[in-house]
């Protein structure tokens, strides 16, 4: 049975009946399907804090202007307000980057879901984003940036401690205490008071409309690959830009032409612009053209309202974490 089915049929069987534990029958379904996110430990090892000053130093590029954190500004929740990133060459992505808040649980990042792990993802950085002609171009740079020391004890049992794959690894780990628990997971773990009435709303459209099919799990979302839609059609009534294979491009398969990586949920309402191109700047617009495109439903202003609602209450705190060594996090 098709997931968004099951979810549905469970949806109406568990909330057909409204009572006086409407909100604890909803607590338990939302529970079942999307679980939690959890604060994750911001303990300052020597990896984490290697890693943290790599994030955020823009001499580690061709430009030296640069850094991991260009494309992920504290100001939109870790995710790049732009439609596309530049890079240090100058050139804009291909995508648009999305948030790395809550994103290091995802079995693969990007869009095309090509890279397997935020340690593969910032090792290969430094020749994309990075502008680097070679990783070992890179290392030289790090290495004449004196972070010999903070290498060494980041990982003191390798023979040679600064190198391209130490560098992601470093990054993953700064990367990885990057959580952002909500009110929807107050809400979860029995806060009745975390989400309001019409959030709790939102919340019971999101699951009756089968959303949760492809946005399940604690990030609702970022785990599985979907097709956009007829996105071929979208693109022609909103761009002239040539439509993006998606997944076909990594594959070479042509069931994969227009699939990409589901989005997680997490702070949607603040990581505007939406989908991998950024071409949709409203989250009610967003809504709207997921409803169409993947639900093959037309929704009321009431409906799209509550679901803005309830998607307002997956935002959490920018973590304390999120800035360069010394300094408070970024707002």
């Amino acid at each position: 049975m098709h997931l968004a089915k099951l979810f549905a049929m469970t949806a109406l069987g568990v909330l057909g009946a409204r009572s006086a534990q409407a909100d604890e029958q909803l607590r338990q379904l939302a529970a079942t399907l999307f679980g939690r996110v959890e604060s994750a430990s911001q303990s300052a090892t020597p990896e984490v804090e290697l890693g943290r000053t790599l994030f955020w130093d823009t001499r580690i590029s061709a430009d030296g202007k640069t850094a991991c954190a260009s494309c992920h500004p504290a100001a939109n929740w870790g995710a790049d307000s732009r439609r596309f990133s530049t890079d240090a060459r100058g050139a804009l992505t291909p995508r648009q980057s999305p948030t790395i808040f809550n994103a290091a649980t995802q079995p693969a990042l990007r869009w095309l879901g090509d890279r397997k792990d935020f340690a593969e993802q910032a090792e290969g950085s430094l020749t994309g984003s990075m502008g680097f002609a070679t990783k070992d171009v890179a290392v030289e740079r790090i290495k004449d940036l004196q972070y010999e020391a903070a290498f060494r004890r980041a990982y003191p049992q390798d023979p040679q401690p600064v190198s391209a794959a130490n560098y992601g690894r470093a990054i993953a780990a700064y990367e990885a205490t990057l959580s952002t628990p909500a009110p929807f997971d107050r809400f979860a773990a029995g806060d009745d008071a975390a989400l309001s009435a019409s959030q709790q709303a939102g919340l019971r459209v999101f699951i009756d409309t089968g959303c949760a099919g492809c946005h399940n799990g604690p990030l609702l979302g970022g785990k599985t690959f979907q097709k956009f839609g007829v996105v071929k059609d979208y693109w022609l009534e909103t761009s002239s830009e040539k439509p993006d294979v998606g997944r076909e491009a990594v594959t070479k398969k042509e069931e994969d032409r227009y699939v990409f990586r589901v989005a997680m949920l997490r702070n949607i309402a603040k990581t505007v612009p939406y989908f991998h191109d950024g071409s949709v700047d409203r989250l009610d617009r967003a809504i709207r053209v997921m409803a169409t495109l993947q639900l093959g439903k037309t929704l009321d202003d009431a409906s799209v309202a509550s679901l803005v609602s309830f998607l307002e209450s997956l935002t959490g705190d920018i973590p304390a974490n999120y800035a360069p060594p010394g300094q408070p996090a970024q707002k």
